[in-house]
């Protein structure tokens, strides 16, 4: 993993949206050796999905699904790609990725560009079956009905992905964060449960960190309501913390990183507090070392994502967290990660 965080240190000198499209590329490339067994103690299961640990990768590196073999050898518990829309959208204008390195952060507003449903779901035909891999799903920025965009993924990814994580959380297409209330996520929630019909793939649904515990509560509902398998909680933040240094801090987009950490970590409570332990929760959102997964995992969440952690520490962070986690674990006297998270109960 030495030499891949080597390479990860080289992209971070170039520009970030070329960097993104090498890293891709590299791992879509290069003869990855697979990444050493898993401690025994970190196996574990959401909604049915069995993980040999609980470190996954967050949706909006792989967009198309491009890579998967390459990540499927980096150590993740499971990996999840997208966004996708149903048609190929460019997303917004660049400059739309910028790269806040004093505050080990990211500010995006790539506005789901991407190949579309049917060059995805000819990618995930042909995906690994050495990790779970779960499909992302968003909607086309011209949309009226969005919800349709959200039904027509569903079925058309049908048998093609391990979960399907329905993201009506992204700040960067217009009225997306509108799905969040309770009427249009019913009708939403609604229409997917029908076309599900009977299909056994999990459905999870991720949310924004910039909702009101009373918002969060009333997301919950709704997701017990309408069978959601698991909530993701969270994405990026609108919100500009008074203490980010870097030049780019202003740029409009979502915020991700370091400085999320706080608010990710308080819409996580919120959410464990609402489900009582009727829904599993997966934490995302500034996760960038061990001490930080094990945090989320004793509030509550059954699992981790990582992404931007990633740009700054390489993807050997992902052993080291594993490794940390299960220390933490075994000095804790636990023997599974879900024992740890029901402790918050």
């Amino acid at each position: 993993m030495a030499l891949s965080d080597l390479g990860a240190a080289l992209l971070r000198q170039l520009d970030p949206e070329v960097a993104h499209g090498l890293a891709i590329r590299a791992l879509q490339a290069l003869p990855l050796p697979a990444a050493p067994a898993d401690d025994p103690i970190l196996r574990t299961t959401i909604a049915g999905l069995d993980l040999p640990n609980p470190v996954g990768l967050a949706a909006g590196l792989d967009k198309n699904g491009e890579a998967l073999a390459g990540l499927a050898r980096l150590g993740f518990g499971f990996v999840e790609c997208g966004s996708v829309t149903p048609l190929a959208q460019p997303g917004n204008p660049r400059p739309r990725l910028f790269r806040l390195s004093e505050d080990r952060a990211i500010i995006n507003r790539m506005g789901f560009n991407n190949l579309g449903l049917e060059a995805f779901a000819g990618r995930l035909a042909n995906r690994p079956r050495t990790v779970v891999v779960g499909a992302n799903l968003g909607a086309n920025k011209d949309t009226e009905d969005k919800a349709a965009d959200y039904v027509a993924g569903l079925k058309r990814l049908r048998g093609l992905s391990d979960y399907i994580t329905v993201n009506v959380s992204s700040p960067n297409t217009p009225g997306l964060r509108a799905l969040q209330g309770r009427a249009a996520l019913d009708d939403l929630l609604g229409r997917l449960n029908e076309a599900r019909a009977g299909d056994p793939t999990p459905v999870f649904l991720k949310v924004a960190p910039d909702l009101t515990a009373d918002e969060i509560a009333l997301i919950v509902e709704a997701s017990l309501d309408h069978r959601i398998d698991a909530l993701i909680v969270s994405n990026t933040t609108l919100d500009r913390p008074d203490s980010l240094r870097s030049r780019d801090r202003a740029e409009a987009g979502g915020l991700s990183g370091a400085p999320l950490k706080v608010r990710a970590m308080e819409a996580l409570r919120a959410a464990v507090d609402a489900s009582a332990g009727r829904l599993p929760l997966i934490a995302v959102g500034g996760i960038d070392s061990g001490a930080e997964a094990y945090a989320r995992i004793r509030a509550g969440a059954a699992a981790i994502q990582l992404y931007s952690a990633l740009i700054y520490e390489g993807p050997g962070l992902v052993g080291r967290i594993k490794r940390d986690l299960a220390a933490r674990l075994r000095a804790d006297g636990f023997s599974t990660v879900s024992e740890a998270a029901r402790s918050a109960r």
